[in-house]
């Protein structure tokens, strides 16, 4: 495994450009198996997951063409469905948790649809139910071999149908949305996920011919169409990346400005910031963060320590909730982070407390942070990346330690932020990639 070596404590400065959302092109990637027409996306990013995905439709028989570094042309004319009960399925789909969302689109389309238990973050459990209920009242039947852990649905014909989610799965919406884009009849999903990725892949969908009304909205109206046509998409910028450049610019005390970030797409995520007393600014489309010495964390109005949780959009997306928590270690203040979706994404906290870091797990979802205002920076150390979230969060806090520290499995890492150490050096990291 591979790792990096960060000597911290250094400021930085200058401009980046976040790069496409993972969460977003993952769903558009597979969408493209709905149409036999050619589909390019624009803005995808080089990133192990997404390109274990485009690996995948490739061997499924969708023809790939890369256009230019982050453009792709697919078209999915000649499917090779026996390539989902083969060994080497079952060994490329287990490793990457996104694979479940060519489910939706292969059943719509070819009546099967066959995925191996995904994997990915090892952040808590990750229920699948939601995905297969939805299938299961659209029509499909469904069935789970226990031995190879392998799911499949089947149906000769979907029909529209009320349902209701048992919870706002982004990856659950997006599935069931692309498996009903071709049922016959109306489809309405309650309690669907509204997130801008959601709203991406039906802006795509509908630009393919599909009938779906009530985008931003946690209830979705899809009218069955006979077949879906090409067509041309732009992944929006990676909301989570462009966070973790605020964290980024914020614990090193660094001027940064964050090119093109789609404010409008960005929801919550800057008042959450603000909450921390951290200064951002709108420039045009941009975010410009000044260098701060200090910054303070806002008390509620009565005076009780802020709480910043985790909650379905429009509320503050989980993904960004590790960077708070570091960023919250070197404020002015303290502050409770509120984990509520994953049991296990907190568990990172102990490698910033050996950091010198003064945090307390309260349980698996709370913990609990004591800002040091800076007047005691963390302490290098060597550490290993359990997950992407709280790799980079890691990484950040490296670069704010004094000293030189180790990050190990930095796998998980690149599973996630594109050509990162490069794009680091170009504002003035101290960074280096060290090959196992």
């Amino acid at each position: 495994m591979a790792s990096f070596k960060i000597e911290g404590g250094h400021k930085l400065n200058g401009t980046i450009t976040p790069q496409g959302a993972k969460n977003e092109v993952l769903q558009i990637l597979c969408a493209v198996l709905l149409t036999p027409e050619r589909v390019v996306v624009n803005n995808v990013p080089d990133i192990i997951d997404v390109n274990k995905l485009i690996f995948i439709l490739g061997e499924l028989g969708v023809k790939v063409e890369k256009l230019s570094r982050n453009s792709y042309a697919f078209q999915a004319d000649e499917i090779n469905l026996e390539y989902l009960e083969s060994a080497d399925f079952k060994r490329d789909g287990s490793s990457l948790r996104g694979s479940i969302m060519i489910v939706g689109p292969l059943l719509a389309r070819f009546g099967r649809g066959y995925i191996p238990r995904p994997g990915g973050d090892k952040i808590g459990r990750r229920r699948l139910d939601t995905h297969f209920e939805g299938f299961i009242r659209l029509g499909a039947k469904f069935r789970y071999n226990k031995e190879e852990h392998f799911y499949g649905v089947e149906a000769e014909e979907l029909f529209g149908v009320d349902m209701l989610l048992d919870e706002a799965s982004v990856t659950g919406t997006a599935n069931i949305l692309m498996a009903s884009v071709l049922a016959t009849g109306t489809t309405k999903i309650y309690n669907a996920a509204c997130e801008p990725y959601i709203q991406q892949l039906c802006k795509m969908l509908n630009s393919m011919g599909a009938n779906i009304s009530g985008v931003g909205s946690n209830l979705l109206i899809i009218e069955g169409v006979d077949a879906l046509g090409g067509c041309e998409h732009r992944v929006l910028p990676d909301m989570i990346e462009i966070g973790s450049w605020i964290g980024v610019a914020v614990m090193t005390r660094s001027e940064l400005t964050i090119k093109d970030v789609s404010w409008d797409n960005l929801g919550q995520i800057p008042n959450v910031f603000r909450k921390l007393g951290i200064t951002l600014e709108r420039k045009g489309d941009d975010i410009y963060i000044p260098a701060q010495e200090s910054y303070e964390i806002q008390n509620f109005i009565d005076g009780s320590v802020l709480t910043v949780a985790d909650a379905p959009w429009p509320g503050f997306t989980p993904d960004l909730l590790s960077i708070v928590l570091v960023i919250a270690t070197q404020a002015k203040g303290t502050v409770l982070i509120h984990q509520k979706m994953f049991e296990s994404r907190l568990f990172f906290v102990d490698k910033l407390i050996d950091m010198g870091a003064k945090v307390i797990l309260c349980d698996p979802h709370r913990a609990t942070v004591i800002g040091m205002n800076f007047e005691s920076s963390l302490k290098a150390t060597k550490m290993t990346s359990p997950d992407i979230r709280a790799g980079i969060s890691l990484l950040i806090a490296a670069l704010s330690a004094k000293g030189t520290s180790i990050i190990n499995n930095i796998e998980q890492i690149d599973r996630g932020y594109e050509n990162i150490e490069a794009r680091l050096k170009s504002i003035g990291a101290k960074i280096e990639r060290i090959a196992e």
